[in-house]
């Protein structure tokens, strides 16, 4: 997965700062990456299954 990474980091400071995390960012982050993710996800499962 492409920005494996990001995400695990972004997933840190989300639970672990969550009353310093903007809903706006958050908002912004899962539009522009999730359909991203979602795509590399269902290439993996194709492949292995």
């Amino acid at each position: 997965m492409s920005d494996s990474r990001k995400i695990i980091d972004t997933r840190n400071r989300t639970i672990h700062g969550y009353d310093r995390v903007s809903a706006d960012i958050i908002w912004v982050t899962v539009n522009k990456y999730l359909p991203v993710l979602e795509s590399e996800v269902d290439h993996l499962l194709q492949e292995n299954f």
